[in-house]
């Protein structure tokens, strides 16, 4: 069933999304405004037609690539892979796998000849392997005009004011003045996830309840960190009007969506995607994580490269269908997932991803080969009420050091269970160290990680 889009916006809100903001993208040469829209239409079309519209942008997009992108247009011929023929989306499964090492070793094949004006990017290495790459404005918009949908889902808008909670080094160091306009224009008020000390946590909550934003944005970590603060000091945050808390970049836990919802009696919608593979999956009002289907195709593959069919978990692979200019064809991502073949109750015919299980080194790896998921490690100390805080590594199948901050000095007894119930999981042999610290950093990127395993797994 559709539902109506902001039906309660402001005066300022239909000035900035209907006005400010489309000249904003038509000034940069970007077309997503007109995406957003066909995209609002896509995605209530049916299965058979989506699937038609995928298959005619992926030949259309392959052609393109064979015709003006070297590496592409090399490996094309060596398989003699006939773009022009292709006659389902399953076809796309004959084309090699594309991996961060393939595009270092291959950066300027991977662009296109009728690229202008291309962005450098890059991935901020949180899996041990930053890369550098190159986006153009076709892929810009798209991912803009995606994000601005998913958005929308949720009664809000572009122009409502929002409070972001990041630690991006791209993000936080744009901020010169053009910059520091448009989000005052736009109503966006950016806080530096880096740090959380108590003095951070208040300002946070101040500023917080001094904007009284539509919505916030952020890691799941960093957020649900605030909502925990605020619930500790007994300050009340749930009468500020908050209409959504959208988290990404994160595996989002239970318990940190409850966090945040209580705190801030707000629902919470996850997305997924990142700085390469795009902008691929978002929640809506009805709890279905919809992928963007009309620009992205998503395979789920095992150890071996193979497809695996709905419902069985694996490394999750991405085409983006609008990167004509540096592509991103069958891309690992190193994330986990599982596809889902339901429909979702919100009426949307965008496929769903059922699971988003993280990263491939948030698992572990038990002495005698066993993989398993770091939940299995973060539950026993997620249950443990003088923990505040913690962090596991893996730092071989023989050693795991795990940091803890905690209300007081541990006791030894406790420190002796905890060892005991990690060894239960990982085996007896293997060493585990605890230590205690008064606080932990995140990554440089600003995310929050866990569980980091340094050991591979198949």
């Amino acid at each position: 069933m559709r539902t109506a889009v902001n039906s309660n916006k402001s005066l300022y809100t239909s000035l900035v999304s209907g006005f400010f903001f489309p000249l904003h993208e038509r000034l940069k040469k970007h077309d997503s405004v007109a995406i957003r829209k066909k995209m609002e239409e896509s995605q209530w079309w049916d299965r058979n037609r989506l699937q038609d519209y995928q298959l005619s942008r992926l030949r259309n997009f392959l052609l393109n690539v064979e015709a003006h992108v070297p590496y592409y247009r090399h490996l094309f011929a060596e398989l003699d892979f006939d773009v022009a023929n292709i006659q389902s989306l399953s076809d796309l499964e004959r084309i090699p796998l594309l991996n961060k090492s393939i595009i270092r070793e291959n950066t300027e094949a991977l662009k296109s000849y009728q690229a202008q004006h291309l962005i450098r990017n890059n991935t901020g290495g949180s899996s041990g392997e930053p890369l550098v790459f190159f986006i153009g404005k076709q892929r810009v918009s798209h991912d803009i005009a995606a994000k601005w949908r998913a958005t929308r889902w949720w009664d809000v808008d572009i122009g409502d004011t929002e409070m972001v909670i990041w630690g991006s080094p791209i993000e936080l160091g744009a901020q010169d003045r053009l910059r520091n306009l448009r989000d005052w224009i736009l109503r966006t008020r950016l806080l530096p996830a880096f740090e959380m000390s108590e003095q951070k946590l208040d300002q946070f909550l101040d500023e917080i309840r001094r904007v009284r934003p539509k919505m916030l944005f952020g890691y799941p970590s960093a957020l649900s960190h605030i909502a925990r603060h605020a619930d500790e000091k007994g300050l009340a945050m749930g009468d500020l009007g908050i209409k959504v808390a959208f988290v990404t970049s994160e595996r989002l836990y239970d318990e940190q969506r409850e966090q945040i919802s209580q705190v801030f009696n707000c629902p919470v919608a996850n997305g997924y995607g990142g700085r390469d593979a795009g902008f691929i999956a978002h929640e809506c009002p009805n709890g279905g994580m919809h992928i963007t289907a009309d620009d992205i195709l998503v395979e789920i593959i095992d150890e071996e490269g193979n497809t695996l069919p709905h419902g069985q978990a694996g490394e999750i692979v991405v085409t983006h269908l609008a990167t004509h200019d540096f592509p991103f064809i069958r891309y690992r991502t190193g994330d986990m997932g599982v596809l889902d073949d339901q429909a979702c109750a919100c009426g949307r015919s965008l496929p769903l991803l059922k699971e988003i299980q993280g990263r491939s080194t948030d698992f572990v790896v038990a002495h005698d080969g066993t993989v398993m998921h770091g939940l299995a490690l973060i539950y026993i100390l997620r249950d443990i009420p003088e923990i505040n805080a913690f962090k596991i590594v893996q730092e071989s199948l023989d050693v795991v050091k795990i940091w803890v901050v905690a209300h007081a000095v541990l006791n030894v007894a406790l420190i002796r269970k905890i060892e005991q119930d990690f060894k239960g999981r990982l085996g007896q042999s293997v060493s585990i160290i605890v230590e205690q610290v008064d606080q932990i950093p995140p990554e440089k990127s600003g995310k929050f990680r866990y569980v980091i395993s340094k050991v591979a797994h198949r």
